[in-house]
């Protein structure tokens, strides 16, 4: 049970520091002049400052991995 906990923690975790840290881009990442725009296939993104898609990156790094950490967390052995 305590496993789970550890889990449900790590997961917590994760996704709250991420969404901090997206708040915290959100909030930086206004006014800036310089925009891109992201091309997905035939389709494009609107244009976004390039500070914007590299912090959404590490946001996206950050939950993804602290998710990972959540679910491959090995088993405790009871011997």
């Amino acid at each position: 049970m305590s496993l789970l906990l550890l889990r449900l923690r790590l997961l917590l975790i994760s996704v709250g520091g991420g969404a901090l840290l997206l708040l915290l881009l959100c909030l930086g990442a206004q006014n800036l002049r310089e925009r891109h725009s992201i091309r997905l296939g035939s389709a494009r993104s609107v244009p976004l400052p390039s500070g914007f898609l590299v912090g959404i990156s590490v946001v996206i790094g950050v939950i993804s991995g602290g998710s990972a950490m959540a679910v491959l967390l090995p088993e405790r052995r009871q011997d």
